[in-house]
């Protein structure tokens, strides 16, 4: 009874559409009811992996999702803005935020046309055009009732996902010039763009980087690399573990708190550090629709050697803290010269 009084209020019972245009608008309803912020996007994969763990994008998801938070309260701790401008900062900020809000209004529909679909026992993926999700994923979700291929549904989801924002945030002109074609991306490996943390209760931080984020092949790469090592049997258990216990905050203290000896980022809870923001979209297209795709983005990503990044993540953030530090130094020597001294991106 627990379980179904839980289910009911996170995904309520719709009947089976007789009214189209109705059962269509209530989805979008609950859509738009998870898609607030980062939290509780964060929290609606989370919990959709729950009732269905034979979605394993959604936990996926939902860890990707702790990190994107994470990266936004970093703009408002104690180190990035002595480094940054404030304007330069916000719109980092719409960087992550847009790009999150943006996977969720495309995937979670997704899932929540699978979850009716498994109440009404019947397929309910011919409704992908009314939510503008990619014929490329209708063909795989209905490859998926057919054969139950778990991996292959990660991957696609993946390959969906990243293509999906690579126009409107990575190639978007505003973004583009401001952030990622700007000299400011020579700290790429420092702002964390590259780099996805999996923590656990035990203090160790799991994880994997990427190199030239801006491409799209490598994004790929990435997530079907942090999907091996999320779900790897020596470590998934140890994640799982960490997710259900710890509740996402946005704050790095939500894994920082079982790491000793780690320099704290005092970063705030994202509620605290961000209001509400409206998002829509003008303009909606199916990037599949004139995109081959390639095979290799099936390929299956053997783990490196070393998947803990503890060391190597908790060294970035003494030489950020480093750099806070220089930089807050020739701003009280040479206050009127800062722009030609220290350059603020």
């Amino acid at each position: 009874m627990d379980k179904f009084s839980n289910t009911y209020r996170f995904l309520p019972y719709l009947p089976e559409p007789k009214r189209t245009k109705e059962w269509i608008h209530d989805v979008n309803h609950l859509v738009d009811e998870y898609n607030q912020d980062n939290i509780s996007r964060t929290k609606a994969y989370q919990t959709f992996f729950l009732l269905h763990p034979e979605i394993k994008w959604s936990f996926l998801a939902s860890m990707v999702s702790r990190n994107a938070g994470w990266n936004m309260t970093d703009l408002k701790g104690d180190i990035f803005p002595d480094l940054l401008s404030h304007k330069t900062c916000d719109l980092l900020f719409m960087t992550y935020e847009r790009a999150n809000w943006s996977i969720f209004q495309d995937a979670f529909p997704q899932l929540l046309l699978y979850h009716y679909s498994t109440l009404y026992k019947k397929k309910m993926f011919h409704l992908f055009q009314d939510f503008h999700i990619s014929h490329f994923m209708q063909e795989e979700w209905n490859r998926f009732w057919e054969e139950r291929d778990e991996r292959r549904l990660v991957q696609s989801l993946i390959i969906n996902e990243q293509h999906l924002i690579q126009g409107p945030v990575i190639e978007h002109g505003l973004y583009k010039r401001k952030v990622f074609g700007s000299s400011l991306f020579f700290l790429e490996d420092h702002l964390h763009f590259s780099s996805v943390l999996f923590p656990t209760l035990h203090g160790d931080l799991y994880g994997a980087s990427v190199h030239g984020f801006r491409k799209v092949e490598n994004r790929i790469k990435l997530g079907n690399l942090l999907f091996e090592l999320l779900f790897h049997p020596d470590y998934h258990s140890l994640f799982l573990e960490f997710a259900l216990k710890v509740e996402h905050t946005g704050t790095r203290t939500d894994y920082e708190k079982y790491c000793r000896g780690v320099p704290e980022t005092n970063t705030p809870v994202l509620k605290k550090a961000y209001g509400p923001i409206t998002h829509n979209w003008a303009h909606h297209t199916d990037w599949s629709v004139d995109k081959i795709i390639e095979g290799n983005w099936y390929e299956k990503q053997e783990l490196p050697g070393d998947v803990i990044m503890t060391k190597w993540f908790f060294h970035k953030q003494r030489q950020l803290q480093k750099m806070a530090v220089t930089k807050k130094f020739f701003k009280g020597i040479w206050p009127g010269r800062k722009k030609k001294k220290m350059r603020t991106f």
